[in-house]
């Protein structure tokens, strides 16, 4: 039982980068919402004029192949701004709750009303609301909160592999024109964990695992300013369950059930699996 070296190894590399020494309490949250939770669940999301640059990252599986070009953002995060996870006894001395907000915007120093506040309770509210069918959620408010809900769905008893985005040279473009430059593999997996980020003031993902089915990648991507990724991919075979609203289905023109929705994977964005054979896909 437990993660593969490799996967630790990993893992410890992403999160001493981004999350993992202790911050201060009142670090600044996002103004804006964190797109990330948009990617599975938009429960208020009003019709847009126009599509906000920040949601291009939808797109179907036919869409996947060599050649493809695309409008792709990859937010760009300061990791010394970051939140930093807290551990799991200090994350839990504390409520999670929105009913116990205004006790935690004391605890944080922030106003009633500011956009960190607002940011807050959203990711409170969001953690609160029920999934859909098919879908186990979860909020990990520490690291070993997250592997604990990641190990109850995997299974406890086998190894796990984490994968996320990379970013091979540094820009500072978020929004730019990518061209698929090679389907680096594709990871077979029965069932998945992806954990997201989202704006609080300790380090907290939003992570969950749906039934259906689901086809995870590794593609190489070149940016026209000659920026270089390894992205992760997930795509959701089956969206028959999901709300009409939901925002991918704005950005692609598509209804639920209709069609396959995949995205691509921030930086800072997590997924598990369980440890198994990877597969090439040079025939796509």
């Amino acid at each position: 039982m437990g993660i593969n070296f490799i996967s630790l190894i990993l893992l410890l590399h992403l999160l001493v980068t981004l999350l993992c020494s202790h911050g201060d309490q009142a670090r600044e949250l996002s103004e804006k919402e964190n797109k990330s939770l948009e990617i599975q669940h938009n429960h208020h999301h009003s019709h847009m004029n126009h599509i906000d640059p920040s949601l291009m990252v939808f797109f179907t599986l036919k869409d996947l192949k060599v050649g493809k070009k695309m409008q792709i953002y990859f937010p760009k995060r300061d990791p010394s701004t970051s939140p930093k996870f807290w551990p799991k006894e200090e994350a839990e001395s504390i409520p999670f709750s929105s009913t116990h907000l205004s006790y935690l915007l004391k605890i944080f120093s922030l106003s009633q009303g500011s956009p960190q506040a607002i940011a807050m309770e959203n990711t409170l509210r969001e953690c609160e609301s029920k999934p859909i069918k098919g879908e186990v959620k979860f909020c990990a408010t520490s690291l070993e909160s997250m592997l604990e809900f990641t190990q109850n769905i995997l299974g406890s008893k086998i190894d796990l592999q984490v994968y996320a985005t990379m970013h091979k040279t540094k820009s500072s473009v978020t929004f730019q024109n990518y061209t698929i430059l090679e389907i680096l593999m594709e990871i077979l997996a029965p069932k998945i964990v992806a954990c997201h980020t989202v704006p609080y003031p300790y380090a907290v993902f939003y992570c969950h695992s749906q039934e259906s089915e689901n086809r995870v990648y590794k593609v190489s991507l070149g940016g026209e300013n000659g920026d270089k990724v390894e992205a992760m991919v997930v795509c959701h075979l089956d969206t028959s369950q999901w709300a009409p609203n939901h925002v991918s289905f704005q950005v692609l023109g598509v209804t639920p059930g209709s069609s396959s929705v995949c995205h691509f994977f921030p930086a800072d964005n997590l997924i598990w699996v369980p440890k198994l054979e990877s597969h090439g896909s040079s025939s796509m």
